[in-house]
């Protein structure tokens, strides 16, 4: 199927949060992370999100120029020849943008993406996120309603995040402390910002104690159960049922039982990276090591061609990541709930 218009990713998310799952937000460096993050969602049968950070969007540029405008558009115009190839529905995102790198990143391809839709065609990218949890939330929301804006006119959703997420990614770091959950307060001033639906569809990245990286169950104190304290204030106030699509950010390490309350509480997208990087790295590595001798030239011998070749340890770090995605539509529930 081709790349989700945005009436199919409007689609997706809604039957999401009504059928209580998520959809997996796979970080992707490369072609070959992309057809891995592809094949994981195919072999599962579930529709999905393909996403690229300011440092994947930065080395997709290469390391010449760093350019992430251009990486990131070289990657998504290549993913909308190839997802044609793949029986899911698949929407493509950008991940964390802090406002130092907006202009370098985010507002760009917004603007590619509105001339495009001028133009009669579909935007590029399905959603943009907006990373200002590193500013107050007046200045944070103040952006967000700027960029609501922009993203509305090119039937693009954007994503916010309004407090922070532990730990670092790309560049922006948070300390593990009591500032990592959302209030009640936040939620409303954010409806109060950015509306509930009428000025355009936004996914909240929420913060319940999330923290990015590695770490291992037990070592963060997760509150899924907060997303239903958010949703409810807000509804309370506003009127609306269940009002916000969240995203769950830093999920590595979470217990089976975190992950159902939070889907039970509205989240329809939680990003994997830390660990689809390490399941396609960890096959790469038994390569290297088992065959040393024929990688390397050692003592002066020419090596094995059919060893070093990339596209030899490439297929196993492909599958290798393809059956961690698999596994993550398992847990988020996604898996053989594709559009048909």
């Amino acid at each position: 199927m081709p790349i989700a218009t945005p009436e199919v990713y409007n689609e997706m998310l809604d039957r999401a949060k009504a059928g209580k799952f998520a959809y997996p937000a796979i970080n992707v460096t490369s072609t070959q992370t992309l057809h891995a993050a592809l094949r994981g969602f195919a072999e599962a049968e579930s529709d999905g999100i393909v996403q690229i950070s300011t440092g994947g969007a930065e080395f997709l540029g290469g390391q010449y120029s760093k350019d992430m405008v251009s990486g990131a558009v070289a990657l998504a115009e290549f993913a909308h020849i190839v997802a044609e190839k793949y029986p899911v529905n698949v929407a493509l995102h950008t991940d964390h943008c802090p406002k130092d790198k907006l202009d370098g990143y985010v507002r760009p391809l917004l603007a590619l993406s509105e001339e495009r839709v001028k133009a009669g065609r579909n935007p590029l990218f399905q959603s943009h996120m907006w990373d200002g949890s590193a500013e107050t939330l007046a200045d944070n929301l103040a952006i967000a309603q700027e960029l609501l804006e922009q993203a509305r006119r090119a039937n693009i959703i954007l994503e916010v995040e309004i407090t922070p997420t532990g730990g670092e990614e790309d560049g922006v770091s948070h300390e593990i402390n009591d500032s990592l959950y959302t209030t009640v307060e936040d939620a409303i001033r954010t409806a109060e910002a950015l509306g509930l639906g009428e000025k355009g569809r936004y996914l909240l990245a929420a913060s319940f104690g999330n923290v990015h990286g590695v770490y291992k169950p037990g070592n963060v104190v997760l509150r899924p159960d907060l997303l239903k304290e958010l949703n409810d204030g807000v509804a309370a106030k506003f009127g609306k049922a269940s009002p916000f699509d969240f995203v769950f950010h830093g999920g590595s390490g979470s217990t089976e039982q975190e992950i159902l309350t939070a889907l039970e509480n509205g989240v329809v997208k939680m990003n994997l990276d830390t660990d689809t990087q390490y399941a396609f790295t960890r096959p790469v590595a038994a390569h290297m090591f088992k065959n040393y001798d024929g990688v390397l030239k050692v003592d002066g011998e020419v090596g094995d061609k059919k060893t070093y070749d990339p596209r030899t340890w490439g297929k196993l770090a492909e599958a290798s990541m393809a059956a961690r995605v698999v596994e993550a539509t398992q847990n988020l529930r996604s898996a053989g709930n594709k559009i048909k």
